[in-house]
């Protein structure tokens, strides 16, 4: 998403698109639901609990390591093959989107490659820095072009700028505009996929939108599936304003599947079932 030429507040004028409006409502209602809900009020912590391992679940099972819920719960060793340290991974990255709140706003540049540091743990090198011309990157389960590494550093330079700047975009177009870009330019040589999603969630969680963190839109970009997760994006890197519209409207089904995951957590812990 290039801001060349851009008006004061591009991301704002996203919210103007044919039905965006429309996904920013449906979402607000979706996790006012959350938030309403008997069980928030006494038990929110173990709201939060619950939907961090389902978001981390769910991003993992984007990124190929599509395990049960309950084998998440189980293990305790996470090193053990590809799919192993995806999970251990994602994880990681749950834990510490909530460390980065307060960052995100002053330096977004500074939080991306905390997280990728975080989730690249394992790697000795490469790690927590955008990728330079020439190096390989690791992202099999996205088959778009690759931007320079020039037009990657470019780019989220610019992004950045932007979120710094603030503006008056709804929470959830920024969010699906963050998560768009990473998807899009890869600017590491790993785990873009996991850093973009996690993202996501600090946007939303920052914005206000959802404070406490309880409505993981990764559960629901994996409900979607991976078919359409990767058409939406497509959408976006086209850069029509069709496509872009149904991208954040996507993410905006997302954040909504990933609250009632939260609705349904809630009414179990009411029923005493969970």
């Amino acid at each position: 998403m290039s801001t060349t030429g851009a008006t004061a507040d591009p991301l704002a004028a996203l919210g103007a698109l044919p039905g965006v409006a429309d996904s920013v409502e449906s979402v607000r209602k979706a996790v006012d639901r959350v938030y309403g809900h008997r069980v928030m009020r006494r038990r929110s912590n173990e709201i939060t609990s619950e939907a961090a391992l389902r978001g981390a679940r769910g991003s993992a099972a984007l990124s190929g390591a599509d395990w049960a819920l309950e084998e998440v719960r189980r293990r305790s060793d996470f090193s053990g093959d590809d799919e192993a340290r995806t999970m251990g991974a994602a994880l990681r990255l749950t834990a510490e989107a909530g460390q980065l709140l307060s960052i995100w706003r002053q330096s977004p540049l500074r939080v991306l490659a905390r997280l990728h540091l975080v989730a690249a743990a394992d790697e000795a090198e490469r790690t927590g820095r955008p990728r330079q011309e020439g190096e390989p990157v690791d992202e099999p389960l996205i088959g778009l072009p690759l931007p320079s590494a020039a037009e990657a550093h470019g780019r989220l330079e610019g992004l950045s700028e932007l979120i710094v700047a603030g503006g008056s975009a709804p929470a959830l177009v920024t969010a699906a505009v963050v998560h768009g870009e990473l998807l899009a330019l890869r600017p590491f040589t790993s785990h873009n996929g996991l850093v973009a999603r996690t993202a996501e969630r600090v946007v939303l969680v920052g914005s206000g939108l959802d404070p406490k963190s309880v409505c993981p839109a990764e559960v629901g970009h994996a409900e979607l599936g991976r078919d359409a997760y990767l058409e939406a994006l497509e959408g976006y890197v086209s850069g029509t304003p069709e496509g872009v519209a149904a991208w954040i409207a996507h993410c905006g089904r997302a954040v909504t599947l990933g609250a009632r995951e939260s609705t349904a957590v809630c009414e179990a812990l009411q029923r005493g079932a969970a």
